[in-house]
């Protein structure tokens, strides 16, 4: 058996495997012996993109094939939660693994039985590609293991600590969809994401720093009307709201970090080669 990401792994029982998604996969699936597993990514892994959540997902899906089952989008995701959260025992949530595995623009609900509501966004095509060319990937160049970033942040949230904060980024989620399906000014989306930065930043002292502080400041100077470092923080992406007109400005203002181009997509996992 043997596994390939930034290393090489050759092994002869799953519980050898060093990669902790592929070992638990295997082990979750009753799979052990005969396969090689190769992980491919266009970006790098700890930045905040879901790359973790996304890398098991998909190797879920395809040992689901390699079984000669295929499986809902919902189980994968809900699967993936498993393994992360409770064989790994990763300090994740839910919401990277259902994106993952149903794709497109999302609204989830967490409920307090451990159940996941996820619902589509539905935008029109022309509100998603407006939407799209106002926004703008940025990589800080900070890897960081969103494990460590959120210990204080689960602490000061089971003390009661961030309850407020919490309350006030699902009021603007429920806002910014409303905006987004609306006809209104998609500038609009851009100010609910400097809030929610406001509201992310303040759950926790690892989530931000100076340097970071200050580079979002640069880029709101220069025209960004709102943004945020996705996933836990402490580095990765930094996601920007700007107007197309503005779009040199920002990236001027802030020559550091390299724009990462992408685009929005609704097929979620994949099975692209099959063969019984």
């Amino acid at each position: 058996m043997r596994v390939h990401y930034s290393q090489v792994e050759s092994v002869t029982h799953v519980e050898e495997i060093q990669h902790p998604s592929a070992r638990e996969c295997l082990r979750f699936l009753g799979l052990d012996g005969g396969l090689e597993i190769h992980y491919v990514s266009d970006l790098p892994a700890r930045t905040g993109l879901g790359s973790s959540s996304s890398a098991t997902v998909g190797l879920l899906n395809a040992l689901h094939a390699f079984k000669g089952e295929m499986v809902s989008r919902e189980q994968l995701a809900a699967e993936a939660v498993y393994v992360e959260q409770e064989l790994i025992k990763e300090r994740v949530g839910c919401q990277d693994q259902y994106a993952c595995a149903l794709g497109g623009v999302l609204r989830l609900e967490f409920r307090p039985d451990g159940l996941v509501r996820a619902d589509p966004v539905v935008l029109t095509s022309e509100r998603l590609r407006d939407l799209q060319s106002n926004l703008m990937l940025l990589y800080t160049g900070i890897q960081r293991n969103a494990h460590e970033v959120l210990g204080e942040q689960m602490s000061r949230t089971e003390s009661g600590e961030n309850w407020r904060q919490l309350e006030r980024l699902k009021d603007l989620a429920t806002q910014a969809v409303e905006v987004l399906t609306g006809r209104g000014d998609l500038a609009d989306f851009g100010a609910l994401l400097h809030e929610g930065w406001l509201a992310k930043r303040s759950l926790s002292t690892k989530i931000t720093n100076g340097w970071i502080d200050d580079v979002y400041e640069r880029a709101r100077k220069a025209g960004a009307l709102g943004g945020k470092l996705l996933g836990a923080g402490g580095g990765g992406f930094l996601l920007l709201y700007v107007e197309p007109s503005r779009r040199d400005k920002v990236q001027n203002a802030v020559p550091e970090l390299r724009e990462a181009k992408f685009s929005f997509e609704n097929s979620g996992s994949q099975i692209i080669f099959y063969r019984p």
